[in-house]
């Protein structure tokens, strides 16, 4: 085998290792931006049903203008989901309701995503950031 040709496969090794590094970077970076998507939806469709609670008249088993009695969803039971770990505080009396989640992938600086979601009777906020494990 010529010296040109070992050359050529030495090269074509690294170019092919330094491809795989880069898209083991890209799938990591990407893995833990959709947990943070999916985790940002569950606690939007969580934070849907305590409004729907809140503006449920007592009657029909709602709140009646409070989040008063309003039950997380059984999904919730055990924690964490596929997605994260969630706790809700706060529901009872006119709000808010504040739901945690701590999204279960963990970046390449060994943070996990978590949002915190704030849910009154009117609006819905969020914050979400990366935490150090």
């Amino acid at each position: 085998m010529g010296q040109q040709q070992l050359l050529l496969i030495v090269l074509g090794v690294i170019i092919v290792g330094i491809a795989v590094v880069v898209g083991i970077n890209v799938f990591t970076a990407s893995s833990w931006q959709a947990n943070q998507d999916a985790v940002v939806a569950d606690l939007t469709n969580i934070a849907a049903l305590a409004q729907q609670h809140y503006r449920k008249p007592v009657a029909l088993g709602g709140g009646g203008n409070t989040f008063d009695n309003w039950e997380p969803p059984a999904q919730l039971n055990p924690t964490p989901n596929m997605n994260a770990a969630i706790t809700v505080t706060g529901n009872s009396g006119q709000g808010p309701v504040v739901l945690t989640a701590t999204g279960t992938e963990v970046d390449s600086d060994g943070n996990r995503v978590t949002v915190i979601m704030t849910v009154g009777p009117n609006s819905i906020i969020s914050t979400a950031f990366a935490a150090e494990e």
